[in-house]
């Protein structure tokens, strides 16, 4: 597995593209669309790889609004946990669970708090945490209450991984379950 980073400097939003170069379709997920530049095409394209699946951490627009561009292009399938990203090719998940997605076991974490449609996926030994977890922060969110849900599930579910585990954040630098376990200024 190679995963890239590209960072949309309009929204400052970070979008990752995971490839299995393992598997006999050489295929590609993206996490975040947020902005899809031609640097992002060319790349699936050169592989060539085959776009399965697209992973939305959360319903942000500057975080999904790539998603158009990519099926005007690609038949991907979406999984999403909010029913107003839904499309013919749209998977919602609810609670956490496991699939396999282009041959790569996912893990996915339900974690409201920040948007009540907050996921955070795991593939091998790197967590894509959308806004729930930025270096040395956790989401904003809306109330005390969803504050204190965040941080729980936080605790529960990320900090609960190996200390080794990355951290690939919406917004910032990437970062560990260390880290943010002795850093993080909201936990």
């Amino acid at each position: 597995m190679k995963i890239y980073f590209h960072l949309s400097l309009e929204e400052f939003t970070n979008c990752y593209v995971v490839v299995n170069d393992e598997s006999e379709k050489k295929e590609a997920i993206i996490v975040d669309p947020g902005v899809i530049t031609n640097d992002m095409i060319k790349q699936i394209e050169a592989g060539p790889y085959r776009l399965s699946a697209v992973l939305i951490t959360h319903n942000h627009f500057n975080h999904v609004k790539g998603l158009r561009t990519l099926n005007k292009i690609y038949s991907p399938v979406i999984y999403a946990a909010d029913y107003e990203i839904t499309g013919s090719k749209t998977y919602v998940l609810k609670g956490d669970g496991k699939i396999n997605i282009a041959g790569l076991d996912v893990e996915y974490f339900s974690i409201p708090g920040h948007t009540a449609d907050g996921m955070v996926y795991k593939i091998g030994s790197v967590l894509f945490t959308g806004d729930t977890i930025t270096s040395g922060i956790t989401g904003e969110t809306a109330s005390h209450y969803s504050k204190k849900l965040m941080e729980d599930k936080i605790k529960e579910k990320i900090f609960s991984q190996t200390d080794e585990t990355v951290i690939m954040p919406g917004h910032g630098p990437p970062t560990t379950v260390q880290s943010e376990k002795r850093f993080n200024l909201d936990i």
